[in-house]
């Protein structure tokens, strides 16, 4: 007897669920020193602050102190609001009762993009009805963007999202006016338009729209990047993959495959240990599990279950130059081994004040209409110790996610 799927009207197109992950939107950790990580992120990677939150305010007035640095930073690395967010770790610990659950994952959130407000609402129902736990819902602001947050196995909080706010030329993002409306829960649809919702506050509330934050360079542009002078001699041009330590490949599988929705691209073995590469898109993996015991053997921080997080660099000239100059900051740099990470040629491991590992590359591997990746025999052989002067071009070479607008 054939097993009846059931099937979604997602924007037209038939799905067994009724959301489609698009991309990673943002993500996010929280740090020991709040104040440190905001360095680091923005003087030496070139993220900037967008917007700052208090979360001293939410702890009861006796413990306020009590638990180190209470302010927290929304970065950008493009237009979106915030693509990378730094939270501090002991406040967030006794606000959020799942971190103290679970103090190995010092990742604060992995953000998904869906296309349309109706694919959250629709998605939380779906969640719920199937006994899924589901730890919030609604619009958060800063960011403005409409959302639900499903944990994994080992408690990596996800989040999937539709419309994230925009920065624009000027470079400030909303004021705090704004943020005055909060929901705690999906919406009824249909609901207003952002237009309608900004139109509203101009021209009824009398909003002045330039009172929201805006970041400055923190250093001098002195370095020729392309034609363009920046602060650095590189450009974060696109956030991941996410890399995650867990406990039971098996489970984490079927979260991220059979709930969430990615595909299982590749996988490899490393020491007889099972390693999954999953995409959303077609990049060839936009998130990889590992399991837990590869974690010493590597080397890597032991008081976190991230193994890494990406950042694509512009170019295979930017990745070279990136690495001296953040070596020269004091920045501690590390190559690990090239069958760990199948789709990426030539990459690097930054390591953050508190220990993350920062995956700089330049290039991942497209995935095409039959859903196949490149097979490994036809993938470049790497020497970590020997990285050549230039690179040859692939079929899919500066293929995939484009960055837009300025890299200033």
């Amino acid at each position: 007897m054939t097993e009846m799927r059931e099937e979604f009207d997602v924007g037209g197109v038939r799905l067994p669920r009724p959301f489609k992950l698009l991309r990673l939107g943002h993500f996010g950790v929280n740090v020991e020193d709040a104040e440190v990580s905001r360095d680091f992120y923005t003087r030496l990677i070139g993220f900037r602050v967008s917007d700052l939150i208090d979360f001293g305010m939410r702890l009861p007035e006796a413990e306020r102190g009590q638990h180190g640095g209470a302010v927290g930073y929304f970065t950008r690395h493009g237009g979106d609001h915030h693509s990378f967010v730094i939270f501090p770790r002991r406040v967030m610990r006794r606000l959020n009762p799942h971190y103290g659950k679970h103090p190995e994952v010092t990742i604060n959130q992995i953000t998904w993009q869906v296309s349309s407000l109706r694919e959250v609402v629709d998605g939380f129902d779906w969640f719920e009805r199937r006994g899924n736990p589901v730890l919030r819902a609604g619009r958060d602001l800063p960011g403005s963007n409409w959302h639900f947050y499903p944990p994994d196995p080992d408690g990596h909080i996800n989040e999937l999202y539709y419309g994230i706010e925009q920065i624009g030329w000027d470079g400030y993002s909303k004021p705090r006016a704004l943020h005055k409306q909060r929901y705690e829960k999906p919406p009824v649809l249909p609901h207003r338009s952002e237009y309608a919702e900004i139109r509203d506050a101009t021209e009824k509330d009398r909003l002045d729209v330039s009172t929201g934050w805006r970041a400055e360079e923190p250093a001098s542009e002195t370095f020729d990047v392309g034609g363009v002078l920046l602060a650095r001699p590189f450009k974060v041009v696109r956030i991941g993959p996410v890399r995650l330590f867990v406990r039971d490949m098996e489970s984490a599988l079927r979260f991220y495959r059979d709930e969430l929705g990615f595909t299982l691209t590749e996988e490899v073995s490393y020491h007889g240990q099972r390693c999954a590469f999953l995409r959303v898109n077609t990049e060839h993996h936009s998130l990889a599990l590992y399991p837990r015991a590869l974690r010493a053997t590597l080397g890597l921080h032991e008081g976190t279950s991230l193994m890494s997080f990406g950042l694509q660099l512009a170019n295979y000239r930017q990745l070279r130059d990136a690495l001296p100059f953040l070596q020269a900051a004091g920045v501690r740099i590390r190559y690990l081994p090239p069958e760990l990470f199948p789709g990426i040629d030539y990459c690097a491991f930054a390591i953050d004040p508190d220990g993350h590992a920062l995956q700089l590359y330049y290039c991942m591997e497209q995935v095409g209409w039959d859903g196949k990746p490149r097979p490994a025999h036809l993938r470049p052989k790497i020497d970590s110790a020997r990285w050549p002067e230039t690179v040859p071009a692939t079929s899919d070479s500066y293929c995939g996610e484009i960055y837009l607008g300025p890299w200033s």
